[in-house]
């Protein structure tokens, strides 16, 4: 039994933190991050929370390309205050943008410092089970983000949400949740520059740094 106990020690020791965030669920848990075509798909039923969902017809509109006043004047920065449930961009010293924001209810929103690896104008979302069960079809403006401690595979991004309209309260899986409307300016504005339906961050295009923080209030 001692021995057994030591082997069990040994194995554990063996998974470091990173190991073991890599081992952890996927934000959305069924599909993670598996299509990064950012291709609208037509005749598709959404679900979320037991209910079918339409989308607005303005989601099948391709703007990913629209530019931004302002690109160029300064670094960017992203913060996510989970306790207020807003979401702040910077350029340089200067606020750019404000919105509300939905973090994580059925799933805890990662803290930390990140960076966008990856913009996809529309991706398809699955997870959860039983009563929060979710399986979302074009989810629209989508920022993947992750860092050392918290891997691409994990599936956390920051994206537009039109299932709800309880934005300023937490309502997501982990993700961050953003007015379609909203979500379509902060993409269009981040980091790496947007270049089609899917946009990698590279060394040469960057992606935006984003910084989370606080604690949410349960509700």
């Amino acid at each position: 039994m001692a021995g057994f106990g030591l082997g069990l020690f040994l194995i554990v020791s063996i998974l470091t933190p990173r190991l073991l965030a890599r081992l952890a669920p996927c934000a959305n848990s069924k599909s993670c991050i598996s299509d990064l075509s950012g291709i609208f798909q037509s005749g598709k039923t959404s679900t979320f929370l037991g209910r079918s969902v339409a989308e607005p017809t303005y989601l099948a509109t391709n703007d990913s390309t629209q530019a931004v006043l302002g690109e160029n004047t300064g670094s960017k920065h992203i913060y996510i205050d989970l306790a207020a449930q807003k979401i702040y961009a910077y350029q340089g010293d200067n606020l750019v943008y404000t919105f509300p924001t939905s973090t994580g209810k059925w799933g805890k929103t990662p803290t930390g410092e990140f960076r966008i690896w990856i913009k996809l104008r529309y991706t398809r979302m699955e997870g959860g089970s039983g009563a929060d069960y979710y399986n979302l079809y074009n989810v629209p403006y989508v920022m993947f983000f992750q860092n050392d401690s918290v891997p691409a595979s994990r599936g956390f991004s920051i994206h537009g949400a039109y299932w709800h309209n309880n934005f300023g309260h937490i309502m997501s899986h982990g993700c961050i949740n953003l007015r379609p409307v909203d979500a379509g300016i902060l993409y269009n504005w981040a980091n790496p520059s947007t270049n089609g339906n899917t946009t990698h961050a590279t060394a040469d295009n960057p992606g935006t740094p984003v910084t989370i923080y606080g604690q949410p209030t349960e509700e």
